[in-house]
């Protein structure tokens, strides 16, 4: 049990991670409030025998759809071997996150959740509040990208495999949801709330994954299940894993655009990451292409979208660190 302000949230204090322990770092599990007052958890991790002084932070979450003891805390256990204090979090409304009804997304509040964990590290003795960045995993890419276009105490921002969540759910994936089809979505969307209302329930959407792959299951399907429904990375806690999100969780980001002024992030530098073969890729390329400098894109050879979640041999670990040691000095 972890008590915060008179909210307690059930914490699991075994190691449970879809990924093994470092023996380089230390980990603890903690807990913060956001700026709509819902508390977070999250796992911290910080470098063993470290050199003293104050140390850079990185704040990190993601993908889409996934929880902290998946990709986001892989990749914050391997910056803290680097160096750095770093904050793997659950979003608002899942994983060991509070928030009622479970398993809701929404632009507003995930975005803010970035804001959140850059102030509970700046909160922190250990760390220089003035070399602070984020990482975002698929489309917490796109929620990280948001955040720093508004917080300009985020230095520098990477992403990974990004989606931008609002454009997928609003226009379809490659911009192919007709006007008609957006308006029949919609009209859907809409009469699910007087079902939820009458019944006094938020009603969970369809699974986010299958239980099971058949003939016909397309190919990006196949490579979400490969991480999400496998021992590769199942994780109980996780939606894409084991859940669906509410019905209504549309609509908000179909309303709401998150990348509009991602221009704003300037002079601070971002650094985009897609899979040469991911077909998420045209999220990053475009974001690129309307974010100012200083900016990068980096396509990873061979790669598809979800190699970016685990394989250590497409991750760039080395140059997310350098690129966050240039610009956290």
């Amino acid at each position: 049990m972890y008590e915060i302000e008179g909210e307690a949230l059930e914490l699991t204090q075994e190691w449970d991670k879809t990924f093994p322990k470092s023996d380089q770092v230390e980990h603890e599990k903690v807990a913060f409030k956001n700026r709509y007052g819902i508390t977070l958890a999250g796992d911290l991790y910080l470098p063993k025998n470290s050199a003293g002084g104050q140390l850079a932070a990185l704040a990190i979450s993601g993908p889409f759809g996934a929880v902290k003891e998946q990709s986001s805390g892989l990749y914050a256990q391997t910056m803290a071997e680097r160096g750095y204090a770093a904050l793997a979090f659950d979003p608002s409304y899942t994983g060991e996150s509070a928030g009622e009804p479970r398993n809701v997304a929404t632009p507003d509040f995930n975005t803010e959740d970035f804001s959140a964990a850059v102030d509970f590290l700046g909160q922190q003795a250990v760390v220089d509040r003035n070399r602070i960045g984020i990482i975002g995993i698929c489309g917490f890419g796109g929620m990280g990208l948001a955040a720093a276009a508004v917080d300009k105490r985020i230095k520098a921002v990477v992403t990974a495999s990004m989606y931008d969540m609002s454009r997928v759910m609003g226009r379809g994936m490659n911009d192919s949801l007709t006007t008609d089809q957006r308006t029949r979505l919609l009209e859907q969307l809409s009469e699910q709330r007087w079902t939820d209302a009458d019944n006094d329930s938020t009603a969970p959407g369809p699974r986010i994954l299958p239980e099971k792959l058949d003939a016909d299951t397309d190919p990006v399907t196949e490579e979400f299940f490969d991480y999400y429904r496998t021992p590769r990375g199942f994780h109980e806690n996780s939606p894409n894993s084991n859940g669906a999100w509410t019905a209504t969780t549309p609509l908000s980001f179909m309303n709401l655009p998150l990348l509009t002024n991602i221009a704003e992030i300037s002079p601070r530098p971002a650094l985009l990451i897609a899979g040469e073969n991911a077909h998420s890729r045209y999220f990053s390329e475009d974001a690129y292409a309307a974010a100012a400098e200083p900016k990068e894109l980096m396509i990873i050879e061979d790669a598809n979208h979800v190699d970016l979640n685990d394989r250590a041999d497409k991750i760039p670990f080395d140059t997310i660190t350098e690129f966050f040691n240039s610009n956290l000095k």
